[in-house]
């Protein structure tokens, strides 16, 4: 079976192509939404929402975000670069030693009963 090249041409056709169909489509929801709505076919037709106005943010605002930010760094790298407290080493009390010198002799014992 021979394969395809799927060149510029092919892709632009198929671009028109299904931009045709997506007109068809809305046409066709237009007319239902009238259908149901009861207005005119013009007034049924909405088109993709358009962007709307972006918030304005002021300068002092962004100096004073901007400000905070680096507060919040400078924190996280002085964490960061702390040196960290040593724990204080463990001690065994003497008890202790002594309980785990009794576990391994009975142990001992007992592989050498076994």
């Amino acid at each position: 079976m021979p394969t395809r090249k799927v060149t510029g041409e092919v892709i632009a056709a198929a671009i028109e192509g299904l931009q045709a169909q997506k007109a068809q489509i809305d046409a066709q929801i237009a007319e239902v939404r009238r259908i149901l709505s009861g207005r005119s076919a013009a007034a049924a037709v909405k088109l993709e929402p358009g962007k709307g106005k972006r918030r304005a943010m002021g300068a002092a605002t962004r100096v004073r975000i901007a400000e905070a930010q680096r507060k919040r760094r400078a924190a996280a790298r002085k964490l960061q670069t702390a040196p960290k407290a040593a724990k204080p080493k463990r001690k065994l009390s003497a008890a202790g030693r002594r309980a785990i010198v009794a576990a391994a002799k009975k142990r001992g014992a007992a592989r050498a009963a076994q």
